[in-house]
């Protein structure tokens, strides 16, 4: 099984994509980011996100895609800014693969890869290296980020289906 994983952002989307086999054994398949400029109209930058990501399922062609949740408690115009880039993103997923479609939590990530739903984020990058035997931890955090959200799914197994988006 093929997994997607999206940190979402406006001007950086990180994404993560890991093989697992039947063994659940999981392998880095490639990992990266989604970019715009801060000096984009803010409709152009959706505009590219969306194509940015497209062209990123017809590469890689996940069969399953997993979106970690925004969490927010402070600044309200990013979290509608990244909201409208994560809604962007869900759009053109579930336009891909629609009965696919995942999220969760940070601290559920967290709890899946590191094992306490309070982790650091440089804990949560040292798992990831150890869980799929990297020289290092991807780069950027966002990609990092990313890679973390698709073993959380990965490893919640047959359970997964209960963080399947409705």
């Amino acid at each position: 099984m093929r997994i997607l994983g999206i940190d979402p952002g406006l001007a950086i989307m990180g994404w993560g994509i890991i093989d697992v086999d039947e063994k659940q054994k999981m392998s880095l398949v490639d990992y990266g980011t989604i970019t715009t400029a801060a000096d984009m109209a803010f409709p152009n930058r959706l505009v590219s996100i969306r194509s940015q990501l497209m062209a990123l399922l017809d590469e890689h062609k996940p069969d399953e895609i997993v979106f970690e949740q925004l969490f927010f408690n402070r600044n309200v115009t990013t979290a509608f800014t990244v909201g409208a880039a994560r809604g962007i993103a869900i759009c053109t997923c579930a336009e891909y693969k629609d009965d696919s479609l995942y999220e969760y939590t940070p601290m559920q990530i967290k709890l899946a890869v590191v094992g306490y739903g309070k982790a650091e984020k440089h804990q949560v990058q040292q798992m990831v290296k150890l869980i799929l035997q990297l020289d290092e931890a991807p780069k950027p955090d966002d990609a990092a980020d990313a890679v973390a959200v698709a073993i959380a799914h990965a490893g919640a197994g047959r359970a997964r289906f209960q963080f399947r988006m409705n």
